[in-house]
């Protein structure tokens, strides 16, 4: 099955901001907060493709911590504020706005390398190569 690309959008959206499994929409991305299961519980998706590396960082800080800083700033400029009481604003704040998207932005960026089959150019070897290694370890450490 094909999705078109409002089709796409629509179930990396659905998908990544729920935590849900890229592939069946009813497994559970996540095992813990922040860190990306190994597999889907439903449907066995292997999530050794995700690498949202600092994505979720870097999106964060871009749409999040950008405008609280600019309404930090417009708070003390149009409120003259005390220093500490700016901070005691300020840095729950700028700390809760940061850290609350993460994960969802992490499940948007890893449904969006399943469903687009995002992978560096080359890499699909190496990746294959490595995913053998692992999993003879693997085996190896089951049977000892």
């Amino acid at each position: 099955m094909e999705l078109d690309d409002s089709e796409k959008t629509a179930w990396i959206f659905k998908s990544g901001w729920k935590g849900l499994c890229p592939r069946c929409g009813k497994g559970k991305m996540f095992k813990s907060w922040l860190k990306v299961s190994d597999r889907c519980e439903v449907c066995g998706l292997d999530y050794r493709f995700a690498s949202p590396d600092d994505g979720p960082a870097f999106f964060s800080l871009t749409f999040v911590a950008f405008p609280l800083l600019f309404f930090i700033v417009w708070l003390q400029v149009s409120l003259e504020l005390p220093l500490i009481v700016l901070l005691a604003i300020a840095i729950p704040l700028m700390a809760i706005g940061c850290v609350l998207p993460l994960r969802p932005i992490k499940g948007w960026l890893v449904a969006s390398q399943f469903v687009n089959k995002a992978q560096e150019a080359g890499t699909e070897k190496l990746w294959r190569d490595m995913h053998a290694r692992e999993d003879e370890v693997k085996q190896r450490e089951e049977r000892d």
